[in-house]
């Protein structure tokens, strides 16, 4: 009797569930204008909508925020990531705690929500969900730790024809069968090409750490359709650019930013990571292929179209950290389809889409040799010629903050004794000053475009890192080193010797004994490149710390990972900065328009829809002590 009963209530509650979507959906716009993470499919960040303009937008407020409810009382506030999508006026957005939510566009009302953790402390971020659809068969498809699963869009019910039960195990797949003995997750959401999810996923940095194949499943039955190697196999092209047997131990080398899809070409396009271990490679000799490669893969088999590889062997943590973006250049008349891709180091590099050809030129340059044992740093790195750097690269004596006659001496005396010769100084016994850190320049916010103007928007931290490597004897075997701390690092096979391995201390932002940035501002900015000409339309300072600002001088910039968004209204909208403000500015003239202090930190790429007829910014907001859970905020013109 008591089983009736609950089946009776919980068709009641699917039945309640099923009305107020099928509501919401009738009565709210069919606006799909920002329906994938990043507003489309090519990653741009830009939306055609333009009932907010530069005339009206300081008439901006709070339409609805809507409380998230799943970390406990008294948890660590969560740190939301997520850009949400909206599809056929529902908002769909995950936590800070890797739920999933349907939200009513328009009003803010919650209409389902789904625990993936079952009330557990989650582990991972998570930075948005990707919705598919095949008639009326309508999904969403999201990730908790080394999960993909596949949800009812209307219901937020698990979708049994799914993998196992709903989910599939992305261990499963990867080059080792032991499954308990790693660790894989996905950051990003995935992209959809027909019939297929295309992911990535995110890798521990450490040694021993698997290697970050990329992956296609049918949205239908969670199939594996296609995997692409991203560290070569023997036979494979790029085996060459490894030591013979690093595909069997070396990590990484994985697509933890994102991914953009050219469906009309059938092609995708992947961002990819360094190679682990990060701060030394002298068990992977050689250029290490795809590692920190723009990619292009046939869509439909996964099959390699054409690369290129931002940096040789990377020793730096230099990961692409964005999707490409795919962009459509208009040139003297002409459209260029193209890729722009950003990076940590502050560069822009440039292709023709269906090529790979660079629309710039490109230049090997040398750079500093490594000194530590076994290690053979790549001669030459790359260098854009245009666009110039978008971030810092070099730093002198001369660069050094002074907040105090102390800490000035203090930051001195520590930049001499460390090594540094400029960008792509490698990790050294001595110690290492990295500029731009390991956080960029660029991060996964990503960049925006302006179809309209050709205008090429990207937000840059420069902070820079202090990278610290202790050589030691060995005393623990392999399996012990990978338990410890993402810093430990085994025995290679080349040159430090049987007896030796190398221990890193791993990496820090670079401070002053105050806690003082060492490096006077800006610490943030926001650039707008022309990329017609690779010239630059104005740079200005993207936040500010008012307690470390000048008198009289401009805003100190911040560190933010959240990448503008570009409206045809004529506006840009960002959030991420550590002062817990989402600003608007004129996209033509860097102008700031209007600003408005959060409840806390949105390190969250926002995102632009209509619903019932308004045009709204929504975003996500981390959580506080008092709610550690977060809010989704959204925001909308007032009445005259």
């Amino acid at each position: 009797m008591q089983n009736k009963k609950t089946q009776k209530l919980e068709i009641l509650v699917f039945l309640t569930t099923l009305f107020i979507f099928n509501s919401s959906y009738a009565q709210l716009s069919t606006d799909r204008s920002w329906s994938v993470y990043k507003a489309n499919e090519g990653s741009t960040n830009y939306s055609p909508l333009s009932q907010i303009t530069p005339a009206n937008v300081s008439r901006l407020q709070p339409a609805w925020t809507l409380t998230l409810k799943d970390k406990k009382s008294g948890a660590e506030p969560g740190k939301s990531e997520c850009n949400p999508i909206i599809v056929d006026g529902i908002l769909y957005a995950s936590s800070a705690n890797q739920g999933a939510y349907a939200v009513d566009a328009a009003t803010g009302k919650q209409i389902w929500s789904f625990d993936p953790l079952n009330g557990e402390e989650g582990r991972e971020v998570n930075r948005g969900l990707t919705y598919w659809e095949n008639g009326d068969d309508k999904r969403i498809l999201m990730s908790a730790d080394n999960y993909l699963i596949a949800l009812d869009a209307r219901t937020g019910k698990l979708i049994p024809g799914f993998g196992n039960r709903g989910k599939v195990d992305l261990k499963v797949g990867l080059r080792d069968k032991n499954l308990d003995a790693f660790y894989v997750s996905l950051t990003s959401p995935g992209g959809i090409y027909k019939n297929l999810i295309i992911l990535g996923c995110r890798v521990p940095d450490t040694y021993g750490s698997q290697p970050g194949f990329i992956r296609a499943y049918d949205c239908e039955t969670g199939k594996l359709i296609w995997t692409f190697h991203t560290i070569p196999y023997p036979g494979e092209p790029g085996y060459e650019t490894w030591s013979p047997e690093a595909y069997k131990k070396v990590g990484g080398v994985n697509d933890w930013a994102g991914l953009s899809i050219d469906s009309k070409r059938g092609m995708v396009f992947l961002a990819l990571g360094s190679p682990s271990y990060d701060f030394y490679g002298a068990d992977r000799s050689g250029a290490n292929l795809y590692g920190n490669c723009v990619v292009a893969l046939d869509a439909a088999t996964g099959k390699h179209i054409w690369h290129f590889q931002t940096v040789h062997h990377d020793l730096w943590d230099y990961d692409l950290p964005a999707p490409p973006a795919l962009i459509t250049i208009t040139k003297e008349g002409k459209q260029v389809d193209a890729v722009a891709q950003i990076t940590k180091q502050g560069f822009v590099f440039v292709f023709n889409r269906e090529t790979g050809i660079p629309l710039f030129p490109i230049e090997e340059r040398k750079v500093p040799a490594s000194r530590m044992p076994g290690e053979v740093a790549s001669p030459t790195q790359p260098f854009p010629v245009k666009p110039k750097p978008f971030a810092r690269q070099f730093v002198t004596e001369a660069d050094l903050s002074n907040y105090s006659p102390a800490d000035h001496e203090a930051l001195v005396k520590q930049f001499r004794s460390m090594r540094y010769e400029g960008l792509y100084s490698p990790p050294d016994l001595k110690g290492t000053v990295q500029l731009p850190g390991t956080r960029g320049g660029a991060e996964w916010g990503g960049a925006a475009f302006d179809p309209a103007t050709n205008l090429f928007y990207i937000k840059s931290t420069e902070a820079p890192d202090l990278i610290t490597i202790k050589k030691g004897k060995k005393n623990a075997s392999v399996e012990e080193a990978q338990k410890k701390a993402a810093s430990q690092f085994a025995p290679d096979d080349r040159g430090a010797g049987a007896n030796e391995y190398v221990n890193s201390t791993g990496y820090k932002t670079w401070k002053d004994p105050s806690g003082n940035p060492a490096i006077t501002p800006p610490w943030g900015t926001l650039s707008a490149i022309n990329m017609a000409t690779g010239d630059y339309a104005w740079q200005l300072p993207l936040g500010n710390d008012g307690a470390r600002q000048v008198n009289g001088a401009a805003e100190t910039g911040q560190e933010g990972k959240a990448g503008p968004i570009v409206t045809a209204g004529g506006l840009i909208f960002i959030s991420g900065t550590e002062d817990n403000q989402l600003r608007a500015f004129d996209k033509l003239s860097g102008k700031l328009l209007w600003q408005t202090t959060l409840p806390a930190l949105a390190n969250a790429t926002a995102s632009t829809y209509m619903a019932g007829g308004k045009q709204y910014v929504a975003l996500s907001v981390a959580g506080t002590k008092e709610n550690p859970s977060g809010a989704i905020m959204a925001f909308t013109l007032s009445l005259k």
